[in-house]
């Protein structure tokens, strides 16, 4: 009984080592990379200088592009993240301020988006790898229900979020490889190919959204200009009183739902097409940074 209890207690500790040694490992492949995804970009790169910063969902990543912006000498990149919520584009920009980024202006999309203060967990995951070198990101995730696990058990952020920042992940970022995430100053063009052109959204509710409070202050207490827009959906989707609701909570959000009418426009009833995102980038421009 005894030998056995010795045997158990050093097959624990040499699987405790084991998890230890495979979390430094990961780690120090993710903390020196800055190829793969957004979030590496920022977490890798300090006291950047932007006129303008997009933050969002895919509604943003997919809507604003960016070059547009650059061609009128605004030094632009799109950090929309497709998948993402309010979350995750709040961490960024608090990641972006402990980086010290300066930055002019924050163009926001908020609308579908306002409907909850969840994480999505294949965009958070990006943000794990880090959990112990940056106190923004040690904190974001301080309420969160798994918070000590993610934080507490070695390498359990690596299993449990194994697709987006497992084995496969970081053996493509150990080797360097990229992605086309950061093509085109952030912003990814979506072609004509027709999606799902049919959207029920008439269940979704604005809340009094915590994330977009705190991207809100943080706007407001590092003198950063922002600008908050609902984007475009096509003509067919059920439910658009929605956006009537989001302005009467919100009365500062400018509403571009219905800005791009046609739904040659679009790839998919809730993304502009590269068209359609020239077509509605090129308004928001002219509204809002057009001397």
């Amino acid at each position: 009984m005894k030998n056995f209890l010795i045997f158990t207690i050093r097959i624990l500790l040499l699987t405790v080592l084991l998890l230890i040694i495979l979390d430094f490992i990961y780690t120090n492949i993710y903390s020196h990379s800055s190829k793969r995804s957004k979030v590496e970009q920022v977490y890798a790169s300090e006291n950047k200088d932007y006129d303008v910063i997009i933050l969002g969902s895919s509604r943003a990543n997919n809507h604003f592009v960016a070059p547009l912006f650059e061609q009128k000498g605004l030094k632009t990149f799109n950090y929309g993240m497709s998948g993402g919520h309010l979350f995750e584009a709040s961490l960024l920009l608090k990641l972006m301020v402990e980086r010290n980024y300066k930055i002019k202006t924050v163009l926001l999309e908020a609308d579908l988006n306002l409907s909850n203060e969840e994480r999505a967990e294949g965009v958070s995951a990006r943000f794990l790898p880090y959990i112990h070198q940056s106190k923004t990101i040690r904190d974001h995730f301080s309420k969160e229900n798994d918070f000590r696990a993610l934080y507490y058990i070695p390498f359990y952020r690596y299993v449990v979020f194994d697709a987006r920042i497992g084995f496969r992940e970081a053996y493509k970022t150990a080797i360097a490889a990229t992605t086309n995430s950061l093509d085109h100053l952030g912003y990814y063009p979506l072609g004509n190919k027709k999606g799902n052109m049919k959207n029920n959204i008439a269940n979704l509710k604005p809340l009094h959204n915590k994330y977009y409070e705190e991207i809100k202050q943080i706007c407001k207490t590092n003198r950063i200009n922002l600008i908050v827009v609902t984007t475009p959906m096509c003509s067919t989707v059920i439910g658009m009183d929605y956006f009537e609701k989001v302005i009467k909570m919100y009365p500062e959000i400018h509403n571009y739902e219905g800005v791009v009418q046609g739904d040659t426009y679009f790839s998919s009833c809730g993304h502009l097409n590269d068209a359609g995102a020239k077509k509605f980038t090129s308004i928001i421009i002219s509204d809002f940074f057009t001397k």
